[in-house]
């Protein structure tokens, strides 16, 4: 069978790295959050992991530790690859709206509806090839970027708030925190949809794999990414 290679090893590395950290830094957030009616989790978690790190004050500095190792996790994968960094951006930021909006609108409805109803509203149940992403995916990234880089922003204002910062920055403050809980909130919406899709959806399986393996079969790259599928078979037809 052949494989068609579409990530290196610091695309992976970054990928799984991402999900680490957002996977502490929410399960540190979600414990600093000490107002049992705004907690999802109530009052027992928060006490919890406040009495496991010995206190609110050093899960802070949990939660501040990693949201910095994030940032500069993120600064180093660019330096390392700004090729790949850049060709992501420009992959996810590129929409054709006569592709992959109905592409979308079809996915939705074939998700939800099923085949039936897409066919009783005109439609073709066929979907629009896609890319090296799909407009789901893109989507996805998208809120990624700008939601990561609004969390980014937000946290290091509040990190440094209590030192650099006057009563007169207050309002400016409070408009961080409420920023950044909300970029969190949005960006941890598309996660569990990203989460569904490509790690428990039967038809993204190979593209999940690909995030250990760096390659996807020739079939799913075929059905699933079309024009990235020839425009690959078309370079290494060149000899690229």
């Amino acid at each position: 069978m052949r494989m068609y290679k579409r990530h290196d090893r610091s695309d992976i590395f970054i990928h799984w790295f991402n999900a680490v950290c957002w996977f502490l830094l929410l399960v540190t957030g979600v414990g600093l959050i000490h107002n049992p009616a705004l907690n999802p989790f109530g009052d027992a978690f928060p006490q919890v992991l406040r009495g496991m790190v010995g206190g609110g004050g050093n899960l802070l500095l949990v939660h501040e530790i990693i949201g910095v190792a994030w940032i500069f996790g993120f600064v180093g994968y660019i330096l390392v690859n700004p090729r790949g960094a850049a060709c992501f951006l420009r992959e996810v930021f590129a929409v054709s709206p006569d592709r992959d909006m109905p592409w979308m609108f079809r996915k939705l409805v074939l998700m939800t509806l099923g085949e039936k109803a897409l066919k009783a509203m005109g439609q073709p149940s066929a979907l629009l090839p896609q890319g090296y992403y799909n407009m789901g995916q893109k989507g996805f990234g998208q809120v990624s970027v700008i939601g990561g880089i609004v969390i980014a922003v937000t946290g290091v204002i509040m990190l440094l708030s209590d030192v650099y910062f006057t009563a007169d920055a207050t309002v400016a403050v409070s408009w961080a925190v409420t920023l950044h809980y909300l970029a969190v909130g949005v960006v941890f919406a598309g996660l569990l949809v990203h989460i569904y899709m490509a790690a428990i959806s039967p038809d993204e399986r190979p593209g999940f794999r690909s995030m250990f393996t760096g390659s996807v079969p020739e079939e799913y790259a075929k059905h699933h990414h079309r024009l990235w599928y020839e425009r690959e078979k078309a370079r290494a037809a060149d000899g690229e």
